[in-house]
């Protein structure tokens, strides 16, 4: 078995014999740190950097002293010169091999340079990477939760490894104790010049498969782009030539075939490299999972457009059974068919040989990876769901009323709330060039703003979609969330025939995006939680290695100009990180590259690599213009109940190991505490994120707010879920609040942070016919809530409060929760606008349930969205004076 047994079985060697105070080529701390600094974290220009350094020289001349450079020469000359694992970018060119005659087209006389680096030496690179030390898997493995039932995670998780893994020691039984080394290729074009969009590479990339998908996804030099791939160009008479067509697909799997051969000798015979760890192992490498969006799948399969990568439906019933595709089985069916058979009963090009023919182990149909953006977020949702419903509008009310209700829905949507994470679309739907941020954001918003508007079986059809895409989109997948997934696809195609009986889609579903949906568990299966192998981290990383390197440069010929900004960058990365491992550094991880948003976007989350348990922390600032005595901010703040709340919790900490509790004794029992209060606008939670973008290690961060004045537009309280019991799932263990004031006070040198809630309360449950979802009533209690001290489980004390007969204010909360899944706090939006019952009102039936627009109207319906988990709200009367408000749980 191939086991990565160490070739050393005692402490590894060190990784460098450097003095730690040795910065060659720089000559000092600051030289190398100015470098970092000009050239890599802000990008200044050379002119720029040129008036710096004279400014600096001359402040430094008053001392009869000299800056850390001259000029930006010298300082590129020092960046050059770092040698640690240099690998210099080559160069290979490619051409037409046929005969060429006098009138031929230009493209067969053009030669197109691909420009690469060694993918081996990148590969020892990134395994001699101390960093991956702890977030790399040496072996694949079989993951199991609690319960002892199937998990996958990480690529080595898959069951792809596992059987590779097996074939190599099997057929090469020396290989035993070898180091299994996955490498995991992606491929993806992107467009530099965004006005005219005529400037385009073809950046190729590769990444070490040990290596964790929270650690691949979060820039930390786990994705290195190896290569550009030439982009043959022609007369728009050649764009339907077949044999144009034919040559750059050729070229293309012939480019990757070069490129790749370093590694081709290492898939049989291992040989040895240092490790994250630090040990030295017998590396066997093999063509891991490939990630590319589906235009490029059908490059690379080498199969007829329209037509499955995976499996052999017919482009005309891609719902229909067929067969799974393999590089053998298209073998075998090319020796006994002809090409136009080929072609229109297999949806195979003959004509194309793929780059996997040449390595031992690969096939191209299995490498080929779910990519859950382009298929599913950006295609299935962007481009066919949200299009449907536009299509339908129009069909059933004619343009002009369609239009109408689509500008409902663009205030809907525009009426979102700040909350972390939630975008701010001012305009709705309205605007052209829609990016994969922009696409996701959209999810979130776009389920309760068509609510009334469309027939409640495509509301379930989308909401179905939605489910799939976020249990597909977690870190951690078991056994029951695939089945959950299953389901929720099951009832995506069933509800989907709504868009077919409506006219929207008369010729059916035959769609390729919507039809990979049938390989994603399998896909799991095969390669753990797609989102470590989705084309988003190979856009993300256009924005590093293309995107920011065509800016720096003067755009003629750009390409060289590239490579040498990506290979001094690249120097010192490596070059800090070595300084790091000597001690002369600490360590510091980059998070990744933020996308451009929108003015006065909400900016109140984050990622965190840090080993940390769930927290709540206060703001590092306090707030001023407040009374610094608990009397008087209980004036200050209209809250007389504040006062009594505070001394009653600080008795119950006093006195945790008491039975007794401060609501069975005198409130002059309980202490004062006499100290200034310091009151915050704000407190940052840090919990474990089940499907949102996270630290390395699953961790993210979210700030809630209760501030009198947000952005000039009136007070924001935001709510939380407080979790009161973590032994039971879910809603179970959890109440709701909403944050009137976060305040603290010193008692006895300790310092208790507290936050000053308001409680909801749910009473009652029943099943919806039409969702299939918990309903729970939800009153708002004219009672005020206690302060917790700061810990991850929002640890409440005090008597709860009780549930008035009529409540006379109230508020409306939607929430929809994977309950077994959830295992800490989670924030949700500012959803409690209040009003008195009897504020206007008008009651309008859509599809038999009463719903109520107050004077707020759009904004009923976005008060209540939470986080990716969007539904619709549901209001139901039972009497003009008893309004009872309803929201879903919905379990997966």
């Amino acid at each position: 078995m191939l086991t990565a047994i160490p070739s050393l079985l005692v402490l590894p060697p060190p990784r460098t014999t450097a003095v730690p105070t040795n910065w060659s080529p720089y000559e000092d701390e600051v030289q190398f740190r100015t470098a970092d600094f000009l050239y890599r974290r802000v990008e200044m220009s050379a002119g720029n950097i040129n008036e710096l350094l004279e400014l600096w020289a001359l402040n430094k001349a008053k001392q009869d002293e000299l800056g850390p450079f001259s000029s930006y020469e010298h300082m590129y000359e020092c960046i050059d010169a770092t040698r640690l694992r240099d690998a210099p970018w080559k160069c290979f060119t490619v051409g037409y091999a046929g005969d060429i005659g006098p009138n031929d087209p230009s493209w067969k006389s053009a030669e197109y340079e691909v420009w690469y680096w060694d993918p081996e030496v990148v590969m020892s690179q990134m395994l001699d990477n101390p960093d991956f030390d702890g977030q790399y898997d040496y072996v694949p493995y079989v993951g199991l939760d609690k319960s002892g039932k199937r998990r996958w995670t990480d690529f080595l998780s898959g069951n792809y490894s596992w059987r590779h893994s097996t074939n190599i020691y099997e057929n090469d039984p020396s290989t035993e104790g070898a180091m299994y080394c996955p490498v995991i290729v992606g491929s993806d074009k992107t467009t530099v010049s965004v006005a005219t969009g005529h400037v385009e590479y073809h950046p190729f990339y590769i990444s070490p498969g040990g290596v964790h998908n929270m650690v691949r996804r979060a820039h930390r030099n786990a994705v290195a782009p190896t290569a550009f791939l030439a982009i043959p160009k022609g007369d728009r008479k050649y764009d339907n030539d077949p044999a144009f067509r034919k040559f750059k697909r050729q070229l293309y799997h012939d480019s990757i075939a070069t490129i790749l051969k370093t590694l081709r000798p290492a898939m049989s015979m291992p040989v040895v490299r240092r490790c994250p760890d630090g040990h030295f192992r017998r590396v066997i490498y093999d063509l891991g999972a490939y990630i590319a969006d589906y235009p490029e799948q059908v490059y690379l399969a080498g199969i007829v457009q329209n037509w499955c990568p995976k499996c052999t439906t017919l482009p005309t019933d891609l719902d229909g059974f067929a067969d799974r595709r393999s590089q053998k089985f298209h073998q075998e069916l090319v020796q006994e068919l002809d090409s136009r058979t080929l072609w229109d009963k297999y949806g195979i090009d003959d004509d194309i040989t793929p780059f996997t023919y040449h390595f031992p182990q690969a096939d191209i149909h299995e490498m080929l990876s779910a990519d859950l953006l382009h298929q599913l977020i950006k295609g299935t949702f962007k481009d066919h769901l949200v299009q449907w419903v536009r299509d339908y509008l129009y069909l059933e009310h004619g343009d002009a009323k369609a239009n109408e209700i689509l500008d409902q829905i663009d205030r809907r949507i525009a009426a979102a709330p700040a909350f972390p994470s939630l975008r701010c679309f001012p305009h709705g739907q309205r605007f052209k060039q829609w990016t994969g941020d922009d696409s996701k954001a959209l999810m979130k918003v776009y389920l309760p703003a068509i609510a009334g508007f469309v027939p409640s079986q495509m509301v379930q059809c989308i909401a179905a979609f939605l489910d799939a895409c976020y249990i597909a989109c977690r870190a951690d997948i078991t056994e029951g969330s695939l089945q959950d997934l299953d389901a929720a696809i099951k009832k995506f195609h069933t509800h989907r025939e709504i868009f077919h009986t409506s006219g929207v889609r008369p010729t059916g579903f035959n769609l390729p995006r919507q039809h990979s949906l049938a390989h994603l568990i399998s896909q799991i299966q095969e390669f753990g939680a797609p989102g470590g192998l989705c084309s988003s981290i190979t856009e993300s990383h256009h924005i590093t290695a293309v995107k920011r390197l065509w800016r720096r440069s003067n755009r003629y010929k750009a390409l060289g100009q590239m490579l040498l900004t990506n290979q001094r960058l690249d120097k010192l990365i490596r070059a800090r990180a070595d300084f790091v491992v000597c001690r002369m550094l600490p360590p510091t991880h980059a998070p990744p590259p933020k996308p451009i948003l929108p003015p006065n976007e909400d900016d109140d989350t984050g990622i965190i690599d840090k080993y940390v348990t769930g927290n709540i922390t206060l703001a590092r600032t306090r707030e001023r213009n407040y009374p610094h005595y608990l009397q008087d901010l209980a004036q200050h703040i209209n809250q007389p109940q504040l006062v009594e709340l505070t001394r009653r919790f600080l008795y119950d900490q006093l006195h945790t190991n008491d039975s007794t509790s401060s609501s069975d004794i005198p409130l002059q029992q309980c202490p004062y505490p006499t100290s200034k209060i310091s009151v915050f606008h704000s407190a940052v939670a840090t919990f474990y994120a089940l499907s949102d973008e996270s630290g390395i290690r699953g961790m993210r961060t979210e700030r809630i707010r209760s501030t009198p004045s947000w952005r000039k537009q009136g007070p924001r309280h935001d709510c939380a879920l407080v979790v009161e019991d973590q032994d039971k799932p879910g809603m179970k263990g959890m109440s709701i609040v909403r944050v009137k004031l976060f305040f603290s006070f010193t008692h006895d040198a300790k310092t208790y942070p507290c936050a000053f809630v308001k409680w909801f309360k749910r009473i009652g449950t029943a099943p919806d016919p039409e969702t299939d979802s918990k309903l729970r009533q939800l009153y708002l209690t004219t009672q005020i809530g206690v302060a917790w001290e700061g810990s991850y489980d929002f640890g409440m004390f005090g008597k709860r409060p009780k549930l008035p007969s009529i409540a006379k204010q109230f508020a409306v909360l939607l929430i929809n929760l994977t309950a077994e899944d959830l295992t800490s706090t989670l924030i949700i939006n500012d959803c409690c606008v209040q009003c008195s019952i009897s504020a206007w009102y008008n009651w309008v039936d859509i599809g038999g349930v009463h719903f109520i627009f107050t004077n707020f109207e759009m904004y009923w319906y976005w008060l209540h969205t939470i986080k990716y988990y969007s539904r619709f709200l549901i209001f139901c009367r039972t009497g003009p004076k008893n309004l009872k408000i309803v929201f879903r749980l919905v379990s997966h």
